[in-house]
């Protein structure tokens, strides 16, 4: 079970989060966007780790450690504490609609952002209404399911002492948050970002919890012309072997290639003819044999896909010293040729080269060339 639910919700995250709405998702009025606007910001929002708690303890979350993280400290006080009350009306419940679709994990948890506590009340949240309504365009819902549960779910937190629990690790909870700025420099990556692609975003937020762990993925809300991206992720691993310069440049190839999707998206689109003619024939950038390939069936997805990476290796050469950056090389030309994508070599060497030749230029103003010389150099081969 484990690994279906996996490969079931990750494949169809992966490109259709984005899925047009049928109602409003959020309401970011004139107070939100002042106290947002330019920050990055992480949360592990009080509701949200009120239903991943509940789902951990379902039977479905109980035996499946993808979509439930289940090692380490604060995973044994959940189960020590909350366990005992896998049998109530409401885990079953939770239980029974995942079973029968593993994207309600997502609806539930994603619209747990929709309600905040006051007292043992949930009442309904000013700025996010509705925010999880599809993941894919056969896949949506036109009821909150938080909504419809509320009672229940209100029930559960006064019977469990949820709130005295989350309260109790508050420290641990600034913890994760402070380890995000401290070693993924979110911020810094924005900046750098936006000095080189013409897209604009107004608010970066991580919305995590420690019982994430497979289930990652990256959606935006946009609102009266402030635009947010939101990330659901994990914490940080811990990385006990790795220096602190290693640890900087793996937490921050991870968010990296998360937030960059919104970047390359805008100038890939503005020179797709061109990346049609240069990736036409498939097989020359991608093993289709390899697992994963498949969910990047046209040259767009593909060409974004090798983008991604090549731009954080564009990214650790401005930030990083050159051996660093070398070594980073390698382990992303290996990563991505393990996954299919087999001439990410040549990709990086192009990459390299159209930046050395345009030192004054943003990425965005060379990208046609690049594209261009790309096209070139591997006809060549």
């Amino acid at each position: 079970m484990r690994k279906i639910f996996f490969s079931i919700v990750l494949c169809l995250i992966a490109f259709n989060i984005y899925a047009q709405e049928e109602y409003k998702k959020v309401d970011f009025d004139k107070k939100f966007k002042n106290e947002h606007q330019g920050k990055a910001e992480v949360e592990i929002h009080e509701v949200k780790e009120l239903i991943h708690i509940m789902i951990a303890i379902t039977e479905i979350g109980l035996e499946n450690d993808d979509m439930v993280a289940q090692t380490g400290a604060y995973y044994k006080e959940v189960i020590q504490d909350f366990k005992p009350y896998k049998d109530e009306k409401i885990i079953k419940t939770f239980d029974s609609l995942i079973k029968v679709n593993p994207l309600n994990y997502i609806f539930l948890s994603g619209n747990a952002l929709s309600y905040d506590f006051k007292g043992n009340r949930l009442i309904a949240d000013n700025y996010y209404l509705f925010p999880a309504q599809s993941v894919s365009s056969h896949t949506k819902i036109t009821v909150n399911p938080i909504t419809t549960y509320k009672k229940d779910i209100e029930a559960f937190a006064r019977k469990s002492n949820f709130r005295r629990f989350y309260k109790k690790h508050h420290d641990y909870y600034n913890k994760i948050t402070s380890d995000y700025n401290k070693f993924a420099n979110l911020k810094e990556q924005w900046i750098w970002l936006e000095n080189q692609f013409s897209t604009r975003v107004n608010n970066y937020t991580i919305m995590c919890s420690p019982l994430i762990n497979g289930l990652n993925y990256t959606t935006s809300y946009t609102d009266k012309n402030f635009k947010q991206i939101m990330m659901v992720l994990p914490p940080l691993d811990e990385l006990p072997n790795l220096t602190e310069t290693e640890k900087l440049v793996f937490n921050t190839r991870t968010m990296f290639t998360e937030i960059d999707h919104n970047y390359v998206g805008k100038p890939t689109e503005e020179h797709v003819d061109s990346i049609n003619k240069v990736f036409a024939t498939r097989e020359n950038w991608v093993d289709t044999d390899q697992y994963g390939t498949e969910y990047y069936p046209d040259p767009e997805r593909i060409f974004n896909e090798y983008a991604t990476y090549g731009v954080f290796l564009l990214y650790c050469k401005d930030h990083f010293d050159e051996n660093t950056t070398a070594n980073t090389t390698k382990e992303v030309i290996a990563l991505m040729t393990e996954r299919g994508f087999i001439k990410m070599k040549k990709f990086t060497d192009v990459l390299f080269d159209v930046s050395d030749q345009y030192p004054d230029q943003s990425v965005e103003e060379w990208y046609p060339e690049f594209i261009k010389q790309l096209g070139e150099k591997t006809l060549i081969q």
